[in-house]
């Protein structure tokens, strides 16, 4: 059954001006039609006219979130993650849990590991319509990013969504539930395909085809248009451990250049436009930054298994760009069956990966500099960073990018030089303000806006409840940054959410975490927030006019 929505809080109807504070751009003429929404169907909670046009110098304006997986449901064979952002069949079919969960949640090991630290932990599995248990900030392995909150959140001022196209093999391979192939391109491959079904599906809402508000983009310039429209910006990147096939085996690389070549071709042809190298594991082309205490274990665990050697890591200086200490944790006894429960010892303090860059990674950072793509540095050791930075300097390329806190920020400075762009991940409020403080001067020397890399459906955890929200609480309803939508808490089924009790419980409450930054950190936050699509836009632009030396 379908139903029409209500104008007043999903219909882009009419222009209207922004007001408030650093007010942003005049409204344009672009607007969309009522919705036919499928019924029943989640609520947005949203009630005004989503700004479009520039700024008066020309500049455009809003959120970018340079750092998500809407498709994290077709990663590591479809079972790592319950619950999908659309379904033909709708919200009932859409947002339920995995079947290898049952009974009552004793079947999820990673979702129990990681939330209640016991493989014996439990959660209510019925989602729609109770959601009783799930999405939560703190569950792993719920769906957080269903198209109706998504939209939410480009409503309340979002115009720049990246999603990284997401995979391991390995873990692929050992996860409970798995149905799909472990083969990293042909999940990356599927996850693209995911990304224009969806666009088909919202355009399908708003009259047929280019008319709904999620539209894929494949340059910068197509990127802008797009928001000067007032919809949102969606660009295709790549995050996994083993592209093309790059993996090592005891140090021997399983790729070649030619595979390189028609990998970077064939991302290219799919929309991609950005991509990480390498994610967790040493692969062919470059050493990892390591992860820290038990995930570090884990990972590590994974690394030998899947390459045959451990992470190989040697005390360097502090003063300098270094690593994370992947420490001496334990593993889980809970997956001892899986992964390797002997683990090498590592020093105390400063350590790096010894690995950096490889000939056949330098080759592939001088393909995607030919092919004008931008380059992911997090999740490299700091040597194969230093290494891609010393290239594109020698190449003059701002094509660069670190998109969720996983550089060491001494690299900061070389970053902005080249023209490059970095945000900040979406840790909780006071925790992401630190940051920005820390990290303003460098901005502030280079002129550059900043965004949030939220790692959704990522595995990494979202910004939990602030613990002094009592006392400073985001009082509902209130205005979105640019003053022109009013948001309400969110509702899906029988279920609403409060930032202040549930922190970011899924992307629906993007625009109230923005909200609470303002009341933790200030306007000055926010307003450097509103500038980050222009530097990204400006980044992208930058590597696309580029010629390789």
């Amino acid at each position: 059954m379908v139903a029409a929505a209500c104008l007043s809080s999903t219909a882009l109807v009419a222009p209207a001006s922004a007001s408030g504070p650093d007010a942003g751009p005049p409204a344009g003429p672009v607007a969309l039609a009522e919705p036919a929404l499928p019924s029943p169907e989640s609520e947005v909670n949203a009630t005004g006219v989503p700004f479009t046009g520039t700024r008066p110098d020309g500049t455009v304006y809003g959120l970018i979130d340079a750092h998500s997986h809407l498709f994290m449901q077709d990663g590591m064979g479809g079972a790592a993650l319950c619950g999908k952002v659309f379904s033909e069949r709708g919200i009932e079919a859409a947002l339920r849990d995995c079947p290898s969960h049952e009974p009552h949640g004793l079947g999820a090991l990673l979702e129990n590991l990681t939330r209640d630290g016991s493989p014996l932990g439990t959660h209510d599995t019925t989602g729609w319509p109770t959601f009783s248990d799930w999405p939560a900030h703190d569950s792993l392995t719920h769906q957080q990013m269903y198209y109706r909150w998504v939209e939410r959140a480009w409503r309340g001022g979002q115009r720049v969504l990246v999603n990284d196209l997401v995979t391991n093999g390995l873990l692929c391979s050992i996860n409970p539930g798995t149905h799909q192939s472990c083969d990293e391109m042909t999940a990356i491959r599927r996850q693209a395909q995911d990304t224009y079904d969806l666009q088909a599906y919202v355009d399908a809402q708003y009259g047929g085809p280019g008319r709904g508000w999620f539209r894929i983009v494949t340059s910068s310039e197509q990127a802008r248009q797009v928001i000067e429209e007032g919809k949102l910006a969606v660009v295709l990147g790549v995050e996994t451990s083993e592209p093309f096939g790059c993996k090592q085996t005891l140090r021997i690389p399983r790729c070649s250049r030619a595979d390189i070549d028609a990998g970077l071709d064939e991302l290219y042809d799919l929309g991609v436009r950005s991509m990480y190298l390498c994610h967790k594991f040493d692969n062919a082309l470059c050493g990892v930054r390591f992860d820290e205490g038990s995930m570090g274990a884990i990972i590590n665990a994974g690394q030998f298994l899947s390459t045959g050697t451990w992470w190989d890591a040697r005390s360097c200086p502090a003063d300098q760009p270094h690593d994370h200490n992947p420490g001496n944790g334990e593993l889980p006894p809970e997956l001892e069956d899986d992964l390797p429960p002997v683990l090498p010892l590592y020093p105390p303090g400063t350590l790096c990966n010894t690995r950096g860059l490889t000939g056949l990674g330098a080759y592939a950072v001088r393909g995607l500099v030919e092919r004008n793509m931008m380059i992911e540095i997090d999740h490299m050791s700091a040597k194969a960073a230093d290494q891609t930075l010393d290239i594109l300097e020698a190449e003059d390329y701002p094509g660069v990018l670190s998109t969720h806190s996983w550089m060491d920020e001494r690299y900061l400075d070389r970053l902005y030089a080249l023209g490059g762009f970095a945000t900040i991940y979406g840790h909780a409020a006071h925790e992401f303000v630190a940051e920005y403080e820390r990290t303003a001067p460098v901005r502030d020397r280079y002129g550059a806006g900043i965004g949030f890399g939220f790692d959704m459906n990522g595995f990494g955890g979202t910004p939990p409840p602030r613990g002094d929200a009592a006392a400073n609480p985001v009082t509902y309803p209130f205005r979105s940054f640019d003053g022109g939508t009013v948001l309400d808490r969110q509702t899906t089924g029988e279920r609403t959410w409060d930032v202040n009790v549930d922190g970011v419980a899924h992307y629906g409450l993007v625009p109230d975490y923005v909200e609470d930054l303002r009341l933790v950190g200030g306007q000055e936050v926010v307003d450097d927030l509103a500038r980050g699509p222009e530097s990204y836009l400006t980044t992208w632009a930058g590597a696309e006019a580029a010629t390789p030396r």
